[in-house]
């Protein structure tokens, strides 16, 4: 064997995908992974990692630089993420949570006017059912949380409850997720936000690659002319991926995401270049300075600043505008997402397919569930689904395939749910529920009354709290995974 380097690293590289090939089959892409599926005897996980060789390669080519701290990897994987979406930058954080802190914290800056600043005491309108770290950062920033119900039939905010939900000269933003890989109603938001001169985040973390379309006339209106990248135009709507109609959106890289990083997450500006300065001063323990890591003076005056009360000509790498945070990933963790994303319109596919597949087979058990239905659908049948007369599309990069037990059933979600763990087909609640009714929420009531505030009585998320359940729809899934899946749900339905 050769002892140079360059052999080496060849060598190791070749024998790192050898190994990954023998043992990671299961979770390879579900066509390839069916192999190993025993039916009653092997999980049907709700989620996981999809991977190929590809990515151990690429951790393991990127450790053996042993740069490790973001670097050239992180840098290439935000261009190419940005560019697959069509924003202006991407930044790489270490979670979907960590994205959803810096997205409101880079709205908290001194350097914003002043109307647009969100301060302690503002508000932030949210839904109420939904994952936690999307409401945590309103108050962890010190602004106030104003919770609007959801439609149980598409998980999303209810729109008609906006206005309810403003406060003249106290509310300054929206933020809100994309429920299960479902678009919100942005049409409505959109409207609701330049109305008021509001920002809007998009917590995108569960739906990287759903598409919104709206009439062009209607999107005009809004300020958008042109689709996301790789969308064909059809001469009627502007149809642009979730992500990139707010002013900031957010991702999440954890293994049970679209793509995966292991940890990882990224905070997106669409159009507004000086936010990315902000997040990334906020990602970036609050420093002034803009240079990555291992660069120095790339505004080539380091040494001729004069900010705050420091002296002039203080280091710029070591000015501090912000109290801000180290939310950085590593760099292999990039090199991997750099290969995941290759496979991402594939994974996209595999999702609609597979929630496809789920809702076919599952047709005919009506009595006992309420199905969802995507943002603008009024219906589904075998040969698609029917719409509004709107105008507005939506098309899911599905995160899960929920349904919801009716009253009429003759069992609980509960019954359902323990069902399906005994034929190990792995299951979740949507995330936390009605998320004022956590024990955290019910306790910060009782300190400080004022930290939120709720529209209405959240009837709808509490059904989705009482009533709603999801099993996956991940390209990991096999024809096999789903049809087993599919036959558990009905053998229990007709028990």
């Amino acid at each position: 064997m050769s002892t140079d380097a360059a052999s080496l690293r060849a060598e190791i590289l070749k024998l790192t995908r050898a190994y990954s090939a023998l043992t990671h089959k299961a979770n390879r892409p579900g066509a390839e992974a069916a192999v190993s599926f025993a039916a009653g005897v092997t999980t049907v996980p709700y989620a996981g990692r999809v991977f190929t060789e590809d990515e151990v390669e690429a951790a393991v080519a990127s450790t053996l630089d042993f740069w490790l701290t973001l670097g050239a990897e992180g840098e290439a994987f935000e261009r190419e993420f940005a560019g697959f979406l069509g924003v202006k930058h991407s930044l790489l954080v270490n979670s979907g949570s960590s994205a959803n802190l810096i997205a409101v914290s880079a709205l908290t800056t001194h350097k914003l006017l002043l109307h647009k600043r969100i301060q302690p005491g503002d508000e932030i309108i949210t839904a109420a059912a939904g994952f936690p770290t999307t409401v945590a950062p309103i108050i962890q920033q010190g602004a106030v949380p104003v919770f609007v119900d959801n439609d149980p039939v598409t998980g999303n905010v209810r729109v008609d409850q906006l206005e309810s939900a403003f406060s003249p000269g106290k509310t300054k933003a929206v933020l809100i997720a994309h429920t299960l890989g479902n678009p919100f109603d942005l049409g409505a938001v959109l409207e609701f936000c330049r109305r008021h001169d509001l920002w809007l985040i998009e917590d995108n973390c569960d739906a990287l690659g759903c598409t919104y379309s709206m009439p062009r006339e209607r999107a005009r209106a809004l300020g958008f002319t042109e689709n996301s990248p790789g969308i064909a135009p059809d001469g009627v709507n502007i149809t642009r991926y979730t992500g990139t109609w707010g002013d900031i959106s957010t991702q999440s890289f954890y293994p049970p995401h679209h793509l995966t990083m292991g940890e990882g997450g990224a905070v997106n500006i669409v159009h507004r270049s000086p936010l990315k300065t902000y997040a990334e001063s906020f990602r970036d323990w609050g420093r002034d300075c803009w240079c990555a890591s291992g660069k120095d003076n790339t505004c080539n005056k380091r040494f001729g600043w004069q900010l705050g009360e420091l002296p002039e000509g203080y280091d710029h790498k070591y000015i501090y505008s912000h109290l801000g945070y180290n939310l950085k990933p590593l760099d292999p963790q990039a090199a991997i997402g750099r290969q995941q994303l290759r496979k991402l319109r594939s994974f996209i596919e595999a999702r609609k397919q597979n929630w496809e597949y789920l809702r076919a087979g599952l047709a005919g058990l009506e009595e006992f569930f309420d199905f969802s239905l995507p943002t603008h659908a009024t219906a589904w049948s075998p040969s698609g689904f029917s719409w509004e007369a709107n105008g507005c599309r939506t098309d899911c990069s599905w995160f899960g395939f929920m349904l919801r037990v009716r009253s009429t059933a003759p069992f609980s979600k509960s019954d359902f749910a323990r069902h399906l763990d005994e034929k190990k087909i792995g299951n979740r609640m949507l995330f936390g529920g009605n998320l004022v009714r956590q024990p955290v929420f019910v306790q910060l009531c009782k300190d400080r009354p004022e930290a939120f505030r709720i529209v209405g009585n959240l009837a709808g998320a509490d059904s989705i709290m009482r009533e709603a359940i999801f099993v996956g729809t991940y390209p990991g899934l096999s024809r096999a995974m789903l049809d087993y899946v599919i036959a558990m749900v009905w053998a229990f339905c007709r028990r």
